[in-house]
């Protein structure tokens, strides 16, 4: 069985979001792609001619708010020389301090994890590299740093006082001398061309010993530079998501450090690339995403690609009956209106920052006929009381916002003055149906699978873009 869980990784691995804690040495391979301490939040933009709005998707943001518990834990744990590197590293590199401690505790579970045999791969940039490598070898031990594996790609634009800056960082690790490396499964063929290059290159020729190496059969091992393309705007395998990585880099290592049937944990799986080529090289799988809209578009990425040959999942994290669900509204709100949007597959959006609320928590799009015509639903979440004046407030914005359908989410009881309101509204007619304007539905009746009435093709993520125009995570706008 492979695992999706909704969570922070740390509560996902310590068990306090499903109550099972992560067992340790049980992973064969784990890959992360943290946020890089960018000081950015990185949105999906949902781009219509009549709504122009953004979500964010993660928060790139480490502040000295939320570390203390953190620096708590590291004490507690008996780690002190980490503990003495990052007091360090709070007096002589501040700005990195709080994320530096975030990441810190996170890779003591990670490596907790682990199998004896297992390998870890840690993708940063150039700026946290060289923070994160101390600390890592402080986790992990320096004898079992392997690689700086640096990830080349090209790219548009360019700097007149610098060099272009066209490359990531991946940390290589071992828990072990005794780690697993499938030399064989990711060789690649032998290039004699070049710069300064002959045809001894091909085979091997060591200058000091005049000894000729003949090349193996199934190519060489790749260096620790590797050359590969990022995706670009149009590229089919691009999901729209902020800093998604090229299936194949992850493939790479994938084949490098497991076998058919190992384990792969991904603690910031994003979008899921990382999910996606373990599925596809019959690997099990651990995904671990904080972001409801993150686990929507892994669900979404793997049903679209795999279909009924899927392995099997279990979704971790997420509510599963009325009561898990209300304890989710009153230790995050927000947290719990992202979920239940995102089970509408509908764009969670505030229209800006959280808390201004202005009658629309959501938005989707729907395809209603074979010419592409589309219309939109707003959603409304509610908890505590409700009446009459909510339901005015959802419809005066779904007619700032051009949305045909409103829907009305209540976690509590609704009134008898609301359900009049909403059988008055009439209906909205599409080419061989009809869809009630508006339409309520409490938390009770959804977890009875009471069905909303709306049109079957949503295209509402097909519709959401990241915002700005490039691929690299240091290429978006800041907020």
């Amino acid at each position: 069985m492979n695992y999706l869980y909704l969570g922070d990784c740390t509560e996902v691995l310590q068990g306090h979001i499903s109550e099972e804690k992560i067992a340790d040495n049980i992973a064969d391979l784990i890959y992360i792609d943290p946020p890089f301490n960018s000081k950015r939040n990185y949105n999906i933009f949902f781009d219509d001619k009549e709504i122009k709005t953004q979500r964010i998707a993660f928060e790139d943001t480490w502040s000295l708010k939320n570390i203390r518990d953190s620096l708590g834990d590291l004490r507690s744990l008996q780690t002190e020389k980490i503990y003495k590197l990052l007091m360090i590293y709070s007096e002589v590199a501040p700005f990195a301090f709080p994320y530096i401690v975030m990441m810190a505790l996170r890779i003591l579970e990670l490596r907790r994890v682990l199998k004896p045999t297992g390998s870890f791969y840690l993708h940063c940039d150039p700026t946290m590299s060289h923070y994160l490598k101390t600390v890592c070898d402080l986790i992990f031990g320096q004898e079992n740093f392997r690689n700086e594996v640096v990830w080349c790609y090209r790219g548009g634009g360019s700097s007149r006082r610098d060099f272009g800056k066209r490359h990531d960082i991946i940390l290589r690790y071992s828990k072990s001398d005794q780690y697993a490396f499938y030399a064989d499964k990711v060789r690649i063929p032998y290039q004699a061309e070049g710069i300064g290059r002959t045809d001894d290159a091909m085979w091997g020729r060591h200058k000091s010993t005049d000894k000729v190496y003949k090349p193996h059969p199934l190519g060489k091992v790749p260096e620790d530079w590797w050359l590969m393309n990022i995706l670009n705007a149009n590229d089919p395998e691009r999901m729209g998501y902020p800093t998604q990585k090229p299936k194949a880099l992850l493939e790479r290592i994938i084949k490098a450090s497991s076998d058919e049937g190992d384990l792969i944990l991904d603690a910031f799986c994003g979008c899921g690339t990382t999910i996606d080529a373990a599925e596809g090289l019959n690997r099990r799988w651990i995904g671990i995403d904080i972001s409801p809209i993150a686990v929507s578009l892994i669900q979404k990425r793997l049903k679209e690609i795999y279909g009924k040959s899927l392995s099997k999942y279990e979704v971790r994290g997420i509510p599963k009956d009325e009561a898990s669900a209300i304890r989710l509204w009153q230790q995050n709100p927000f947290a719990f209106q992202d979920w239940w949007i995102t089970e509408f597959c509908a764009f969670s959006t505030t229209f800006g920052k959280k808390g201004a609320d202005k009658g629309v928590d959501g938005i989707a799009l729907y395809q209603i006929d074979n010419e592409g015509n589309t219309i939109k639903a707003a959603f409304q979440v509610k908890g505590g009381k409700v009446g009459s004046k909510d339901i005015d407030a959802l419809r005066g914005a779904m007619e700032k916002q051009h949305c045909e359908l409103g829907v009305f989410l209540s976690i509590g009881p609704l009134t008898k003055p609301m359900a009049d309101t909403v059988s008055m509204s009439g209906v909205v007619s599409t080419p061989g149906f009809e869809y009630p304007k508006l339409q309520l539905l409490t938390l009770a009746e959804f977890f009875s699978d009471k069905k909303l009435k709306l049109p079957q093709i949503n295209i509402t993520f097909e519709t959401a873009k990241l915002k700005g125009k490039g691929p690299r995570q240091i290429e978006l706008e800041n907020d």
